[in-house]
């Protein structure tokens, strides 16, 4: 059984190693017994017939003006994929685009395609350090955040979780992340997935139940993963 994954602006939006995630999610469909097909899309292409998961990444303020321009061009696409349920993971740079606008701290206004109820501002003060998030559906996420924008949810607006450690969306209400149905935003790097398998195989699962497929019962063995995760328990932000 094939599974698509859709990678976006591969090129622009992977300043920070955010294709990792990616490479968690080929792995461990490989390792599901699925078929992994690799779309990558950039700008001014044709936006991939079948997505069954979409994946966007971190990048500078300047990578976010190169593809802005585009991302408003498929921002229809996008939206259709969101209320049909296709998992998305948008971090840092991919997440403040599927918001409804960026100010940079130099003035410049960048919108955004509103799949996310989300303002951010550009600051002169960067939040970086090792993050822990509670989550409801996936337990605490640990990851590596790093930057300057400060993001604040709309009233309507769903985290993806709480902050246990670190600075999250904005350093003040302790959100961090934001999810509208099974789109994902987040400022978690590290990259997120390959230390977080329970949300990495949570993607995978709802992209089976789209596509009418029994998930898989192969069972993965993450003894590493978890060694990862017991040290990320007591480091230091």
């Amino acid at each position: 059984m094939k599974i698509h994954i859709v990678h976006i602006y591969p090129n622009e939006m992977n300043t920070y190693g955010d294709r990792g995630n990616l490479l968690a999610l080929q792995k461990r469909s490989q390792w599901l017994g699925l078929e992994p097909v690799i779309h990558y899309y950039h700008a001014g292409g044709a936006f991939p017939e079948d997505a069954d998961i979409v994946l966007g990444g971190g990048g500078q303020d300047s990578g976010q003006s190169d593809i802005q321009a585009d991302i408003l061009r498929i921002s229809g696409e996008l939206h259709k994929l969101v209320e049909a349920g296709v998992p998305m993971l948008m971090v840092c740079g991919t997440y403040q685009l599927f918001g409804r606008r960026f100010t940079t701290y130099s003035g410049e206004v960048l919108e955004g395609i509103g799949i996310f109820d989300i303002e951010t501002f550009g600051a002169q003060k960067r939040l970086i350090g090792n993050s822990a998030v509670e989550t409801a559906e996936f337990g605490t996420l640990y990851g590596f955040e790093n930057h300057s924008g400060k993001t604040y949810l709309g009233a309507g607006q769903a985290p993806l979780g709480m902050i246990k450690r670190g600075n999250g969306n904005n350093g003040e209400d302790k959100t961090e992340g934001a999810r509208t149905h099974n789109a994902i935003g987040t400022y978690l790097h590290g990259p997120l997935l390959p230390n977080n398998p329970r949300l990495a195989d949570s993607i995978i699962q709802v992209a089976l139940e789209l596509k009418r497929v029994v998930n898989p019962r192969q069972t993965i063995d993450d003894s590493i993963t978890r060694q990862v995760r017991e040290g990320a328990v007591n480091r230091r932000y």
